[in-house]
């Protein structure tokens, strides 16, 4: 995501690193730069030329170039102007009527409307609404069965509907059932539009017309492009959108959807897909977007996940664990990384750490997820005393787990070694943490050698020999 991007803004922003002053033509030189980079990642032009322009002019003002850091000056001013573009901050749905409150899903066939009305529905359901679902699309009849099956597999109510029905009528009865149901809201998913045209607006017109959503919202492919700007536009001429949400975020290295769409259309971006899992669905954050693009990671984001798979009796296992090197056991790392694994993807997860798009050919190089159910498999081919005694893996006891895992001996004995090299390391941490602490009164602060709950346990993407995580860095 924003791949392209994010390289041209680290480029420019190298421009002027290290220095102690600036001219207008280091500002010009950052300019050009991300000038590419906007317009290689396919935002719209008239984005592209107002961005500019502003950050431009607030570069050039004493406060910057007479900085004793001018790096860090424009590095804010791009993060502000790249977050005002975004839309300045989260928009909230809005639930201020008599329930059921319905939104309604639009958008372009192949968008992913179902997936994404299914993934919505979830999301709001966690959040504590009682929620269903309904499919109007009557020309796709394997929609309303996708829905349904997805529906079923959520644990969320479906008002059933077929082809044979007509979309008014099941628009009209959805809503009566949905009060029966004492539902807080009504999902409702469309049909798709190859393109826009007359006749299946107007239907979609009345269908907004008689539900009266409080919500109309755009699911748009990211990989659209500036087109995404125009399918918008147009949908918001016939229906009145409230507001977008991007689909297949993770997907697109460009980007230029995200970037355009708010500016042209003054609609906020409420929601993106960041995978296939139904879990792969957050609210957008132009703020957080924003620090992405910058290469300064999206912490909130990566701990907001984590509250959502890791229960608080895990976590503070996980710390206590953390905290006691000397117990800390292969069983224990099993443990850590199935918890990450939880919140998704391993490479998904460290793209929101900051700095990471630095080592982004690096992390290319290697596929982490591979990686990661490699060194599992070699963990469940040991038997649990095993991995609580580390100590009694001989020659033939790391042969035996090698087969079953399907390995090499020596990825066992890099694994193994690297465990046990890091426990050492972090028991003596630990100790010197404990020593500066009664040196300095008891201070407050972790521990050296403590990680975070649920963090990436010890041992996991160190340096390695051979095969393994860790040997492409």
């Amino acid at each position: 995501m924003f791949e392209g991007l994010q390289k041209r803004l680290a480029g420019a922003l190298q421009k002027v690193r290290g220095r102690s002053t600036i001219q207008e033509s280091d500002v010009e030189a950052v300019l050009s730069e991300i000038r590419t980079g906007l317009l290689e990642a396919d935002v719209h032009f008239r984005v592209t030329k107002d961005f500019l322009a502003r950050v431009k002019e607030r570069c050039l003002q004493e406060a910057v170039i007479k900085s004793l850091s001018p790096e860090q000056q424009i590095l804010k001013v791009i993060s502000e102007e790249l977050t005002r573009i975004l839309g300045g901050h989260s928009r909230e749905l809005d639930f201020s009527v008599t329930p059921p409150a319905v939104l309604l899903v639009c958008g372009l066939q192949g968008s992913g409307k179902t997936t994404t009305s299914a993934k919505l529905a979830l999301h709001l359901k966690n959040s504590g609404k009682r929620v269903g679902l309904c499919s109007v699309d009557v020309y796709r009849p394997a929609a309303i069965d996708q829905l349904a099956t997805l529906a079923q597999k959520f644990e969320i109510p479906v008002i059933a509907s077929s082809a044979s029905e007509k979309p008014l009528d099941i628009a009209r009865r959805a809503l009566k059932e949905a009060s029966q149901l004492n539902l807080d809201i009504l999902i409702v998913d469309t049909a798709g539009r190859l393109q826009i045209d007359d006749a299946l607006m107007n239907e979609l017109k009345d269908v907004h017309g008689v539900l009266k959503p409080t919500e109309t919202l755009l699911v748009i492919d990211a990989m659209m492009g500036q087109q995404a700007v125009e399918v918008a536009e147009g949908f918001d001429r016939s229906i009145g959108i409230t507001g977008s949400i991007l689909t297949k975020l993770d997907g697109d290295s460009r980007g230029g959807a995200a970037l355009s769409l708010v500016s042209v259309t003054g609609k906020p971006i409420k929601f993106v897909g960041v995978g296939e899992r139904p879990t792969d669905f957050e609210t957008f954050h132009p703020d957080r977007m924003a620090s992405r693009l910058l290469d300064m990671g999206d912490v909130l984001s990566l701990l907001e996940k984590a509250q959502t798979v890791i229960t608080e009796e895990e976590a503070q296992a996980a710390a206590s664990k953390l905290g006691n090197f000397d117990n800390f056991s292969l069983e224990d790392f099993r443990d850590q990384m199935r918890m990450v694994s939880r919140m998704g993807p391993i490479s998904g997860l460290l793209k929101m750490m900051p700095g990471m798009g630095q080592l982004k050919d690096q992390l290319d190089q290697v596929d982490t997820d591979k990686e990661f159910k490699r060194v599992n498999a070699i963990l469940d081919s040991m038997t649990p005393k095993e991995r609580r005694q580390p100590e009694l893996l001989n020659g033939s006891r790391r042969a035996r787990i090698a087969r079953g895992a399907g390995v090499q001996v020596s990825e066992v004995n890099s694994l193994v070694k690297r465990f046990l090299e890091a426990r050492k390391v972090m028991k003596k941490m630990g100790k010197m943490g404990s020593m500066l602490k009664g040196m300095m009164g008891g201070g407050a602060g972790a521990t050296p050698g403590q990680m975070p709950p649920g963090g990436l346990p010890p041992g996991f993407g160190g340096p390695a020999r051979g095969k393994g995580f860790g040997r492409k860095f």
